[in-house]
């Protein structure tokens, strides 16, 4: 199957100086615009960053048992969700381990959308027997913008000529910009404030040319993967297949991971009856998660000392990077591996996002991270840091 593209590559492929494109979805999106990363990653922490972020899968969950379905395949607990909410959450087989993570919205009391990275409308269709629900694949319809950075709102507010200071973090609205019907929602993957656009794929054109024109003032700026993978990262945001494994792709135990072990205990509803893997997440809240998933700060003057016994200044990775890194305890222990990091240019520190046993895991602990020097495998000095790294007043406010 050829790779397709999305509803905005007509104004997106023009604007890719270097055509550097990548998978995503079935879909190619853009690396980077420009030849380097640099200033799309600059516009999201200081001005606006647009991404197209139309490969998303999404589904439509309609009918009078839709939250029902929904309750019983995710962690959150949809049935306590007002119209209007937005729900980040994971969802998990029956063993309490993640399949996917995505958001769920409500539209209104009979009516879910609900984002994934991976296709799920199979699975759901097995969940809902005996429900009175109906699932449509929208993904290929439904057109999606994300507007993230301090000056997001400004642009968005100017655009869809409304106030939108009272809509609140992970809250959606209807709205329209120049006559085209969109939904606004305050979500995002930078970890900033930040808004995602959703429109119908036959309005998509228009309506990048009336957020552009918009945001030209305000400094907004076509960004891509690049950007979004450090920001990501700044954010201590899991990116599946990367951070970890589905449960559905995973060749052995070892490489799947609870919500509990990634970080999103706080996703895991205890106040509802049934879900997929409730049991079993029940069970290991009790005993405690065998792994934490945190972040490590490299230890600059560890780095430094690491470059100069070769004789070179410290080489820092100009794009983030993906690959599992092994982590080690000061006795020479291995007690977990990085998965993703690289250097943050607003907090000026070598980040990373790693899995750890627990008993490593407590904020402040000195371990080492292996670093390549020279082609020579060393280890840098790093310290347990508590996730998000970066976590703006005004991505809530």
């Amino acid at each position: 199957m050829s790779l397709r593209t999305t509803p905005f590559h007509a104004r997106t492929g023009p604007l890719s100086e270097g055509q550097a494109w990548r998978r995503w979805a079935g879909y190619v999106v853009a690396s980077s615009y420009e030849l380097s990363h640099d200033r799309e990653y600059h516009a999201i922490r200081n001005s606006a960053a647009l991404f197209d972020v139309s490969p998303l899968y999404k589904y439509l969950v309609t009918g009078r048992d839709a939250a029902r379905l929904l309750d019983h395949v995710v962690t959150r607990n949809v049935g306590k969700a007002k119209v209007g909410q937005v729900l980040y959450t994971p969802w998990c087989d029956a063993d309490g381990k993640q399949i996917d993570d995505g958001t769920i919205s409500v539209l209104d009391e009979r009516t879910f959308r609900m984002t994934a990275a991976d296709p799920n409308l199979r699975w759901l269709h097995l969940n809902s027997s005996g429900l009175e629900v109906a699932l449509e694949d929208v993904s290929e319809r439904t057109a999606a913008l994300s507007l993230q950075g301090p000056n997001s709102r400004a642009i968005l507010q100017l655009a869809a000529e409304r106030d939108l200071s009272g809509l609140k973090y992970f809250r959606l609205t209807p709205a329209k910009i120049r006559g085209i019907p969109v939904t606004i929602s305050r979500t995002g993957y930078t970890g900033d404030l930040g808004y995602e656009i959703w429109v119908e794929a036959a309005q998509a054109v228009p309506l990048w040319d009336a957020v552009f024109e918009t945001g030209t003032a305000y400094g907004i700026t076509p960004a891509g993967m690049l950007a979004l993978d450090v920001a990501r990262i700044e954010a201590g945001l899991l990116l599946i297949e990367v951070d970890y494994f589905s449960s559905r792709h995973a060749f052995i135990e070892a490489q799947k991971s609870s919500p509990l072990e990634l970080g999103l205990g706080w996703t895991v509803a205890t106040d509802k009856e049934r879900y997929n893997g409730k049991d079993a997440l029940d069970a290991e809240r009790l005993r405690g998660p065998t792994w934490q998933f945190t972040g490590l700060t490299v230890d600059w003057d560890s780095l430094e000392q690491l470059y100069a016994q070769v004789g070179l200044p410290p080489r820092l990775p100009t794009q983030a990077w993906r690959m599992s890194v092994p982590i080690y305890d000061p006795g020479g222990r291995q007690v977990g591996y990085a998965t993703s990091g690289g250097w943050s240019p607003l907090l000026k520190k070598y980040l990373a996002l790693a899995h750890l046993e627990s008993s490593s895991a407590a904020p402040g602990t000195q371990l080492r991270m292996e670093v390549t020097v020279e082609h020579r495998r060393k280890q840098a000095t790093a310290h347990v840091t508590p996730l998000p790294f970066f976590n703006p007043e005004r991505k809530r406010a």
